[in-house]
């Protein structure tokens, strides 16, 4: 009997997971006993995702303000330091400002305006408009922002995020100084060492400012790539991808978790006898169109994944073959000429037309974005995600 159902993402339930924990065990006995509970088998080419949260906790990997100010300071000297391109997020960046304020005597904070690498809105475009600001290329200071465009609180969270990150600051003990600007270069005005907070653009930023002569650049990236007084670190990717965790730590994104997804995928294979490829995922990459965010702002979306989820998608385009080579056929007949096509197809379709309109992405961003969906941010409780069928097509 032909399958009637194609891809399908299932979120599944699993204990709260604490440092220590198996989670290999945990996430594949939790993945058999949902397919046993709710009469489903898991096949061949089936995947595991499993959130970068529970992975970062079950390895402990969190890290105290203290622990960032700490590095701050022995990287770039506790004095004036440039704080340039964070996003606005109480969740993403908030605690990691704090400890960074705590290492410095002043900060002087550079916003890219009208709005943050992930899409948060400080003033909208109409605005710069109306008071003829090119954001290109010009530079303002906070008493210029607040005369032309005031307060402007963030249309999901309240927040007015000029003045809530300032707080921070001054709260760490540091003064601050609030600039608005898209040039890297122009905070060297200010000082010669800098931290860019930017994630996707982070070492065109990085070269940019060492080229015009920056005396210290640090990434986001490079704070906390090591231990501090026994805290947690990422090697990779520092302080980029952290959450906040209480109000004094964040948790970092998971260290390296190659052997996981692979201890995984054994557990099942040796309890199903089932080729099951695994991820780890964060954040989805996508943009929300009413709020103007892209949701990436993890330095990737898989940090770790089995080999079968390496490469991007080879698919052919259907309703271009049934609108072109085969428009004059219907009913079975067009049936079994797109399987004939599909069964044939090319290893490699770039540049085939038949393919055009298909997703050119990372298998592991397209899967990783499903399963973020389908895990939610919140109270769902199920950090574990099954996707089914994803690499079947219409033949299957």
């Amino acid at each position: 009997m032909e399958r009637r159902v194609g891809t399908v993402s299932r979120g599944i339930r699993c204990p709260i997971i604490r440092q220590g924990d198996d989670l290999a065990k945990i996430v594949a006995d939790s993945v058999i006993e949902a397919a046993q509970y709710e009469n489903f088998e898991l096949r061949d080419r089936d995947v595991v995702a499993v959130t970068e949260s529970i992975v970062a906790r079950s390895q402990g990997n969190y890290a105290s303000v203290e622990a960032i100010a700490k590095d701050v300071k022995a990287k770039l000297g506790g004095e004036t330091i440039g704080v340039i391109f964070p996003i606005l997020s109480r969740n993403r960046f908030a605690i990691c400002l704090k400890g960074i304020a705590m290492g410095a005597k002043k900060v002087v904070l550079m916003l890219s305006y009208p709005s943050d690498e992930v899409g948060n809105n400080l003033v909208s475009l109409d605005k710069l408009d109306d008071a003829g600001i090119n954001p290109y290329s010009d530079v303002l200071t906070l008493d210029k922002y607040r005369e032309l465009f005031g307060e402007n609180k963030h249309e999901f969270t309240g927040v007015d995020y000029v003045e809530y990150y300032s707080q921070i600051i001054r709260e760490a003990g540091a003064e601050v100084e609030v600039i608005f600007a898209n040039q890297p270069a122009t905070i060297l005005k200010y000082t010669d060492c800098v931290i860019n907070c930017d994630i996707h653009t982070r070492a065109r930023t990085k070269r940019i400012l060492r080229a015009n002569g920056a005396k210290i650049v640090c990434g986001l990236d490079d704070i906390l790539t090591a231990s501090v007084d026994g805290s947690g670190y990422n090697e990779k990717f520092g302080l980029l991808g952290s959450n906040k965790s209480t109000e004094d730590s964040i948790k970092l994104f998971p260290k390296e978790c190659k052997d996981l997804v692979l201890d995984i995928q054994k557990k099942l294979c040796d309890a199903t006898g089932k080729h099951i490829e695994v991820m780890v995922y964060g954040d989805g990459a996508f943009k929300d169109p009413q709020g103007k965010i892209w949701e990436l702002a993890d330095p990737c979306v898989s940090p770790a994944f089995t080999d079968g989820l390496i490469g991007t998608p080879n698919e052919l385009k259907l309703k271009y073959l049934a609108d072109n080579d085969f428009a004059n056929l219907s009913g079975e007949a067009l049936r079994e000429a797109i399987s004939e096509r599909i069964k044939t197809k090319d290893n490699n379709l770039v540049g085939n037309m038949a393919s055009q309109g298909t997703t050119p992405r990372q298998l592991t961003d397209l899967i990783g974005s499903l399963c973020d969906l389908t895990s939610g941010s919140g109270d769902k409780g199920t950090p574990v995600v099954l996707v089914q069928g994803y690499f079947d097509n219409y033949t299957n």
